[in-house]
């Protein structure tokens, strides 16, 4: 599967400032988590105190592992990231399970479950869209105008990207600050016009005057009804929580899948994720303490189809609440699709580039993007969207993901070593207590999932192992070659 060198006129070309990797930190997070998870958080905690606990411990990881990646991705500033670190720190198999996963479900399976949201959401405004619809019946298969225009918007922004990276510059920039400034707008409106009865009753308890109430966790049932937890128990339910809050705060990696194409990308790529993820991070605590300010934690529990910002938008703006927030998301999902498409292909290069993957991927077109990776990227992400699994797949592939981050950190400690002397234009802010406290954290995070949810854990672990035999059969044709 080797490949000959990239001419030097088809060469990744350096047209990403730091506005643009910070419009892509932030415009790949934001998608339709934020506007959903908060009610399966809320379910399992029970408490304000604890939903935004949640919310502030992911967020605190997701900063944390960001600096740590700044000192990687100034040392290695090249198309692909994490898959580079990964090779770099460890060996070639470990980061091909990496870029395995990332292929078969962690990018493809996300990318088909944002275009879906977007599709959903276009129904609340063109009812033809709704995902209750039967378009096409194949018997083994139903396929519904959803899924459909799903596949749509996939094809379409991946045509759009084989235009070269500025095409999806402008709509990635462009996309996320409108979302910003939406969301922002939404945060203010709730907080202006929140009902003060529903404040009291959600925070005027949880105060450091009344710290029982305040961290009286249980899971609060749809119908109202609550159930206590042990001690330990709670512990998981902590764990099954931020599964939903990690999946809306990931993909803030993937401005470093992007290297090759950002201008000064030894500065830039860590002050982006930096700016990017602290950015969405103060604007997903915003968005929970509104929720709580215009609905009860009852209400934030039992929303339909767990649609929290459908129930918020519709108190804070009447009936018209419903199309506001359906073309927020939208534009949040197109979005962030936009950014996932545009960074996914790069990893998918680079191990082209390492002859663990098709030939023709490491190679660009005539505008200076790897439009086969794009292509072939298309393909799997449009029959997840078909397959209509990827939510399940997602919510058990969370626990992969952070068991890469780690071993990523892990790396910086084990580059140190292994190299000193390298240059090392950002070194990770904290070093090296916020990368161990990191790690801590990811392996009590995983560690609870494997006992209390280990409907989570397994099938992700099942997917990075079949990569095992898949490496071993590419490496043994490398070799007859």
């Amino acid at each position: 599967m080797s490949v000959e060198s990239v001419p030097e006129k088809t060469a990744f070309k350096h047209s990403l400032g730091l506005v643009d990797a910070t419009m892509l930190v932030a415009g790949s997070m934001i998608g339709s988590g934020i506007f959903i998870v908060s009610a399966d958080i809320t379910r399992n905690t029970g408490s304000v105190g604890w939903l935004m606990f949640v919310w502030l411990i992911t967020g605190f990881m997701t900063l944390t592992a960001a600096l740590s990646y700044g000192e990687l991705s100034a040392m290695f500033p090249k198309a692909g990231g994490q898959y580079i670190y990964l090779k770099e720190a460890y060996n070639p198999l470990i980061s091909f399970l990496y870029g395995w996963s990332f292929f078969t479900v962690i990018q493809t399976a996300t990318i088909a479950a944002v275009a879906v949201a977007f599709a959903k959401f276009t129904a609340y405004l063109l009812p033809q869209f709704s995902e209750d619809i039967v378009a096409v019946d194949l018997g083994f298969l139903q396929i519904t105008p959803a899924q459909l225009l799903s596949i749509v918007v996939i094809v379409l922004l991946t045509f759009i990207n084989t235009r070269g990276v500025n095409s999806g510059k402008i709509i990635q920039t462009t996309f996320t600050l409108t979302k910003l400034l939406s969301l922002l707008g939404l945060i203010v409106f709730g907080l202006l016009f929140m009902k003060p009865e529903i404040w009291a009753a959600n925070w005027d308890s949880a105060t450091m005057w009344d710290m029982h109430n305040m961290w009286d966790m249980h899971k609060l049932n749809v119908d109202g009804s609550i159930a206590s937890y042990t001690t330990i128990a709670a512990f998981g339910a902590i764990a099954a929580s931020m599964v939903g809050s990690i999946f809306s705060s990931d993909s803030w990696n993937n401005v470093t899948f992007i290297a090759g194409e950002i201008k000064n990308p030894q500065r830039n790529i860590g002050l982006s994720l930096a700016l990017g993820t602290i950015i969405v991070t103060v604007i997903y605590l915003l968005t929970n303490v509104m929720y709580t300010g215009v609905l009860s934690l009852q209400e934030i529990a039992a929303a339909d189809k767990d649609r929290v910002a459908v129930s918020a938008s519709h108190v804070i703006f009447g009936t018209s609440g419903t199309i506001i927030i359906a073309v927020m998301i939208m534009i949040s999902t197109f979005g962030c699709n936009n950014g996932l498409i545009m960074s996914g292909a790069r990893v998918y290069y680079s191990m082209a580039k390492d002859g663990l993957f098709f030939s023709k991927v490491g190679q660009l077109n005539k505008n200076s993007v790897p439009e086969f990776g794009l292509w072939i990227q298309c393909v799997i992400a449009s029959l997840w969207a078909l397959s209509g699994k990827y939510g399940n797949l997602l919510d058990m592939i969370s626990f992969v993901v952070v068991v890469f981050y780690m071993l990523t950190i892990v790396g910086i400690f084990i580059l140190r070593k292994k190299r000193p002397d390298a240059d090392r234009p950002y070194k990770a802010f904290g070093y090296p207590f916020l990368p161990i406290i990191y790690i801590i954290m990811g392996l009590a995070f995983c560690i609870l999932l494997i006992i209390y949810k280990p409907e989570y854990t397994w099938p992700g672990l099942i997917i990075v192992l079949l990569g095992i035999p898949v490496y071993y059969m590419i490496a043994r044709k490398e070799i007859k070659a």
